[in-house]
């Protein structure tokens, strides 16, 4: 799951320019490309104050301001780093407005300048109950894309719960009404935390990933379709793994777009690791011998798009767009949004694989991973999708922190395709339906979906 705004432990990597050193927040120069001051972030629900120090977040909505993030400015100019995240904001030359980008997702974020903070942020917070669950509905009033998709009427949820919050409702109280709140939603991004608790509901029908049905899943693919494999190979402490398959097709599992290094959590680090295995897979007398290859995505629990666009140049000589991607940013309209932003895929300058593609996919692929199975849809070639729709959530994942000490995730953003369309929700539907890792699937030794893959990509040589 990726988390792009909010706590610093998940935030994904962003690039800023180093604004002038020892200025305070909110001061401005004459300077048109500084970047120390205040900016209104266009959707996000988000104000940054930057200095020489570095940059502070602010989550804001109607009834709130609450600190989030602290971003250091690093050694290098233009960059600020957060637990192992790097960011940037590129001003314009107005001064006026800035870019503000992230390592490991893809996409950018408009910035505006502004005077000076939004009164709620320059005085504590209420931590009371009621401020909490204020905040908690409102959160989602103002961000959340979905309810009409879903058929949510969010006014009369706060009009059954609140009723249930006073001055004396505990925090397992509350963290119990809250999880009551977004149950119906079923949306794998949504999630409520309090410490080491946490509440999340899956599309219906789905199971979201775990290390330990990870596992189950590999030893049973290891056994039982790689049997007769040659040259396996794992990478990334096993999260990706190849194998070389009769009659020159190639097998590529992809368990998740993150953790690629356990040692060093920078997206560097996790983009060494995969280069390493793609540089090691993607051989150039590889690339020219395979006559097909099996992509297993059924198990990903998500993790950075932007690496999972770095496979995606790896799979194309021809530049294409990936998709567009836009967030909705009017606190009273949920059908607004900020510009789609075309996410485009470039050839990579190392060797590359351009022939047909049969991509495995299940309930259990999530977030990154389907952003990745939609990177897919438009490439040049062959590609075809077989196995069952994915999880369906695509956003980047907000933080919001509440004044409680307790937190929320909730997604803002849609992933659209050339025509417009989003997944969300629903995820990507297969072109051909087999079964995903069923009881019966397991019990009966089969893998339909593998198989129907093998047998798909050697009748189309």
């Amino acid at each position: 799951m990726r988390n792009v705004v909010g706590s610093a432990a998940s935030l994904l990597a962003l690039v800023l320019a180093v604004p002038a050193a020892g200025a305070a927040p909110g001061t401005t120069t004459t300077a048109t490309t500084t970047t120390t001051g205040l900016w209104r972030m266009d959707g996000y629900g988000t104000v940054l104050a930057i200095d020489g120090r570095g940059m502070q977040e602010y989550q804001t909505t109607a009834v709130s301001c609450l600190q989030g993030y602290f971003a250091e400015a690093a050694p290098k100019p233009g960059t600020y780093g957060v637990e192992g995240v790097v960011i940037t904001v590129r001003p314009a030359p107005d001064g006026e407005h800035a870019r503000f980008g992230a390592d490991i997702a893809v996409g950018h974020r408009q910035l505006h300048r502004i005077g000076a903070l939004p009164a709620a942020c320059t005085r504590p917070p209420a931590t009371d109950p009621r401020t909490a669950f204020d905040v908690f509905w409102q959160s989602f009033e103002e961000n959340y894309p979905f309810f009409a998709a879903k058929g949510i009427d969010w006014h009369a949820v706060r009009d059954r719960y609140r009723p249930l919050v006073h001055k004396d409702t505990t925090r397992a109280q509350l963290f119990d009404i809250f999880s009551r709140m977004i149950t119906p939603l079923h949306d794998a991004h949504v999630l409520v935390l309090d410490g080491d608790r946490h509440y999340g509901v899956a599309r219906p029908g789905t199971v979201i990933p775990t290390g330990e049905l990870n596992d189950k899943v590999k030893k049973f693919v290891v056994t039982r379709d790689l049997a007769q494999a040659t040259d396996r190979q794992d990478f990334a402490g096993g999260l990706i793994t190849y194998a070389d398959l009769k009659q020159d097709l190639g097998y590529l599992r992809i368990a998740s777009f993150d953790g690629y290094d356990r040692d060093d959590p920078s997206y560097t680090a996790q983009l060494a690791e995969l280069d390493r295995a793609l540089d090691t897979v993607l051989t150039p007398a590889r690339t020219r011998s395979l006559k097909g290859l099996v992509i297993d995505l059924r198990i990903n629990g998500g993790g950075s798009d932007a690496l999972g666009i770095r496979i995606a140049e790896r799979l194309t000589d021809t530049p294409y767009v990936a998709y567009s991607k836009r967030a909705r940013n009017d606190p009273g309209d949920a059908a607004e949004h900020t510009r789609p932003e075309p996410i485009p895929v470039n050839p990579s300058a190392k060797p590359r694989y351009t022939g047909p593609v049969a991509l495995l996919t299940g309930g259990s692929t999530v977030s990154a991973g389907e952003t990745f199975t939609q990177a897919l849809i438009d490439r040049p070639g062959r590609t075809v999708r077989i196995g069952q729709a994915t999880q369906g959530v695509f956003s980047d994942v907000m933080t919001r922190d509440l004044p409680n000490g307790m937190a929320v995730w909730l997604p803002n953003e849609e992933y659209l395709t050339r025509t417009g369309h989003t997944f969300d929700g629903t995820g990507i539907p297969p072109q051909i339906t087999e079964p995903v890792f069923t009881d019966e699937e397991f019990t009966k030794n089969r893998d339909s979906a593998f198989d129907r893959a093998v047998a798909l990509l050697r009748s189309a040589r």
